[in-house]
């Protein structure tokens, strides 16, 4: 996990420090989970929490991006993903995030519409098939 999520996350935060265009937004994945104790999956947890901190951290005046450039992370439950509904035939999949749904968010923040505060932990909260952010 930590290769996965730490690394992957670090080398796009120092690939953005260098070539992120003023005012461009870097957006990674941390896990609502890792808001609060993961007992179950404490690699994962630590992971993720490390995301959440390396946000904190490049949002910071001194975090190293570009002027007026943002980082926030969101913040899945659970994904509404092939690999999921393969693994989870019998979960209920009301409350899994579309991919769509990120896809047109991700949309709006590169064209620097309805971005989250600089820094943010931007939860995706999704119950009856209807999708919320909630920024951290």
């Amino acid at each position: 996990m930590l290769k996965q999520s730490v690394a992957s996350s670090v080398l796009a935060s120092s690939i953005a420090s260098k070539y992120l265009k003023p005012g461009g937004i870097l957006v990674l994945t941390g896990a609502k989970a890792a808001l609060g104790p993961t007992p179950g999956m404490i690699g994962y947890g630590l992971a993720k929490a490390a995301i959440h901190h390396l946000t904190k951290s490049l949002a910071d005046e001194n975090g190293g991006l570009p002027a007026g450039a943002q980082a926030v992370s969101i913040l899945p439950a659970t994904l509404d993903t092939p690999m999921n509904r393969k693994w989870m035939p019998k979960a209920d999949t009301s409350t899994w995030t579309p991919l769509e749904f990120i896809a047109e968010l991700f949309s709006k923040w590169i064209k620097n519409e309805e971005r989250p505060p600089n820094g943010s932990l931007v939860q995706l909260n999704t119950k009856e098939n209807k999708t919320t952010l909630e920024f951290e």
